[in-house]
């Protein structure tokens, strides 16, 4: 059978699969009920599940793959999320859906990544070689109070002298880390260039940063510091480039769909990277807030835990929630 027999085949039992979980969703606006008899839902819910299975088997196109799967993952969370707790909910989406979402975006995770990471390592070598480009990306006054946040004979690593306390300082890392990642995120909406230029530009001041400290002589009390959150914090900002860049391209190359229905679908995985980040930077503000800055635990042992959670983020995005997918 090819595609196009399949898709006459099976097409209405499909609509009215997806016509009863809108319904589903919207229920509480009272919308119309569904015309399908909920007896059927579990055995139209495993057909559908074949559906995708053949599908995926026979190579068949694209966005007949795409938006199967789409209907299994909204059936599968409307028939068994709804018994299932909030505090449930949260622990099915940090342990399978997030990591299995990153992994289904790899190709644009790595495209955020060699932006980010790239324009850092670029300004970084032209830093080093040439310390007074430092200031294209800032002036003499902010460079100054850089170098003061890390200075050796500081109390607390990467702020001010007479800084507030550590649970404010968390409130102000979260708000500022999130602020970053959300402006990632939704620059994705002017056709995927607003993302770029904000991963491009957070990566270039990130470079810039890194080598003038290390020009100043202050390497062990910044790298000690960044190495802890770092893992969090960075890759939750390539996650949310990545979600930002999924939404310019549904409004660049829609496809088939109407640009609306295009940009309906790819925020439905986007929606699940940038939440998924947004926790990523919670936990990062929690880091830096609260062991990064602090100058009583020495350096040795903050590159040992900070390369341990590197190898626990990478872990647990290229591992969790495999079998959640399959």
């Amino acid at each position: 059978m090819n595609q196009q027999q399949f898709e006459q085949k099976y097409h209405q039992a499909w609509s009215d699969f997806e016509d009863w979980l809108e319904w589903r969703e919207n229920i509480q606006e009272k919308s119309a009920g569904s015309t399908v008899n909920p007896i059927d839902i579990p055995q139209r819910y495993r057909q559908l599940c074949h559906h995708l299975s053949l599908a995926r088997e026979r190579r068949y196109a694209s966005i007949l793959v795409e938006r199967l799967h789409d209907l299994v993952l909204r059936g599968h969370q409307i028939l068994y999320s709804s018994r299932s707790s909030w505090l449930a909910g949260l622990t099915r989406f940090l342990v399978f859906e997030f990591p299995a979402a990153v992994r289904s975006e790899a190709r644009l995770f790595w495209l955020a990544a060699i932006l980010f990471y790239g324009a850092g390592l670029f300004m970084y070598l032209a830093v080093l070689n040439a310390p007074d480009m430092v200031y294209t990306m800032m002036d003499p006054e902010t460079a100054n109070s850089i170098e003061s946040m890390y200075n050796p004979e500081n109390d607390k690593f990467g702020r001010e002298r007479g800084s507030e306390s550590d649970m404010a300082m968390f409130g102000h890392y979260i708000r500022n880390n999130i602020s970053i990642a959300f402006q990632t995120f939704a620059g994705g909406l002017l056709f995927t260039l607003g993302s770029f230029f904000f991963l491009l530009f957070n990566g270039l001041f990130f470079g810039a940063i890194t080598a003038h400290l290390t020009h100043a002589g202050y390497t062990e009390t910044f790298y000690s510091f960044v190495v802890g959150h770092g893992s969090f914090e960075l890759t939750a900002i390539v996650i949310s480039g990545a979600a930002g860049i999924r939404l310019g391209l549904a409004l660049l190359m829609p496809g088939r769909r109407s640009r609306g229905n295009a940009l309906h679908h790819a925020a439905r995985i986007s929606g699940k990277l940038v939440s998924g980040a947004a926790v990523m930077l919670v936990f990062a503000a929690f880091i830096e807030a609260f062991w990064s800055s602090t100058q009583f635990i020495p350096p040795m042992i903050k590159y040992f835990t900070g390369a341990s959670l590197w190898i626990a983020v990478a872990a647990y995005l290229l591992l969790a929630g495999r079998r959640y997918a399959a």
